[in-house]
């Protein structure tokens, strides 16, 4: 009995332990900023205005690009900042685009009466749009009657 509790107590401390180093190397924080993913482009060299024109699809389901800033909007399994505008109960005071049908149908497809989990988190699939340069070259071209 007492091996029991001793081993049970064991545990707890080395999960707290566990837990209290991760949340320290956390707060240490990395400086992402020096990776290349993140550190290809200069941010004086993209511009991304508040409000500017929406960008055209350019191939058929494309997920529409986000024509302003992003910056702190918060998303997380709390809270979505996206939907406070674009959400059915708000889009029509704030005259954002409501959100799609699309995205209250679960993955076996049951439409839910809120946002699907699966399409919940808006910054998966729709992403600011900029005028930047691309950082790789490619070919890539519209499909027929696409980005006009």
């Amino acid at each position: 009995m007492k091996n029991h509790f001793l081993k049970k107590g064991l545990f707890y401390w080395a999960a707290l332990l566990l837990l209290l180093s991760g949340a320290a190397w956390a707060a240490g924080g990395m400086d992402f900023s020096q990776s290349p993913e993140v550190s290809g482009t200069r941010e004086d060299a993209v511009r991304m205005p508040k409000q500017q024109e929406r960008m055209a699809l350019n191939y058929v389901n494309q997920p529409p690009m986000i024509p302003h800033s992003v910056d702190g909007y918060q998303i997380n399994t709390n809270t979505n900042r996206c939907l406070q505008c674009h959400g059915v109960e708000h889009y029509r005071a704030t005259g954002a685009p409501r959100i799609s049908p699309t995205h209250f149908i679960d993955s076996e497809g049951k439409v839910l009466a809120g946002v699907a989990p699966r399409r919940y988190f808006c910054l998966q699939c729709h992403v600011p749009q900029t005028d930047a340069s691309p950082i790789v070259d490619n070919t890539f071209t519209p499909s027929k009657g696409f980005g006009q």
